[in-house]
């Protein structure tokens, strides 16, 4: 399985999130998974990339022409796409990816995961969603995402599509057993 992985191209300050990329990155390949991701060699992304390929897995990197020389382009990678813009990469990803992962990260992070999580909801494809939740990062979205579905902004059923785990193994095997709800998704 190709998994793909949005992340920051930051550490962040809590080293929980640079621990949680790196053994990601190893439990990927213990699990016979690839990694498809942005393509840098900096910040969450680079750490993921990193374990990965120091544990002798296969890493695939997607970056636009435009972000080549400001991610700094991981030099090791299995793969390398060059693509022409954002959209393009995440259409990319989203291809060349059987299931998605996003660690802590920023505003692209949020966008990339929420963007392949309403594909999801639309029935554009049948692949799961998951957020690692490294050092409780995401706990005041997962309140908000709680408080949409009392508001009536979200069904419970799509809600409970995405999938939320602590640990690394945890969240793979979660992934390599998913199937989408039943409905629409069937």
């Amino acid at each position: 399985m190709r998994v793909a992985v949005f992340c920051g191209s930051s550490a962040g300050r809590d080293t929980a999130y640079a621990e949680s990329a790196r053994t990601l990155g190893r439990a990927l390949v213990t699990a016979g998974h690839e990694l498809v991701y942005g393509g840098g060699n900096v910040g969450l992304m680079g750490l993921v990339a990193d374990a990965v390929i120091e544990a002798g897995g296969y890493s695939v990197g997607v970056m636009p022409r435009a972000l080549r020389e400001r991610e700094i382009q991981h030099p090791g990678l299995s793969e390398l796409h060059i693509v022409a813009d954002m959209h393009e990469r995440k259409a990319t990803m989203a291809r060349l990816a059987d299931g998605f992962v996003a660690l802590p990260g920023g505003i692209g992070t949020l966008e990339e995961l929420f963007e392949v999580w309403t594909w999801a909801q639309l029935g554009y494809h049948l692949k799961p969603c998951a957020l690692l939740n490294a050092g409780a990062y995401y706990d005041g979205l997962l309140g908000f995402l709680s408080h949409m579905v009392e508001e009536g902004f979200m069904g419970p059923a799509y809600r409970e599509m995405l999938i939320v785990e602590r640990e690394p193994a945890a969240l793979l095997e979660a992934i390599a057993t998913y199937s989408p709800p039943p409905g629409k998704w069937g």
